[in-house]
């Protein structure tokens, strides 16, 4: 498995309050995406990225960074599970374009391993 990119995924209330923080402060001013309950700010490079949470519309628990691993999804969930990992979201093809799982790291955090359909 490699993995592309990693994304901290911040717990946050409501993102519209949130949001003067993370683009007017932080410079994260380029929305990539929001959905409502997850929205996505990035730097005008690229280089830093975030993404605000208030609730995850599908999984049953929230995670705390998504992992990006491009078209080794299937290797990636197998791997997790060989390992003896706790899944805690199966291998799931979401609506909204993106397919991911939810595995448990021994310490605790819970990680969005994804691919998302355009990369």
């Amino acid at each position: 498995m490699q993995v592309t990119g990693i994304r901290a995924n911040l717990s946050v209330p409501d993102i519209g309050k949130a949001r003067d923080f993370y683009t007017d402060y932080l410079g994260l001013s380029v929305e990539a995406f929001n959905l409502g309950w997850v929205a996505n700010f990035q730097s005008p490079d690229g280089e830093a990225v975030v993404q605000l949470v208030t609730r995850d519309a599908t999984a049953p628990i929230d995670s705390v960074i998504s992992a990006a691993v491009g078209d080794d999804i299937e290797a990636a969930y197998e791997d997790a599970q060989r390992r003896g990992y706790e899944i805690v979201y199966p291998l799931t093809t979401e609506p909204w374009g993106i397919r991911r799982f939810f595995v448990r790291a021994p310490d605790g955090n819970v990680i969005n391993v994804n691919s998302h359909t355009d990369e």
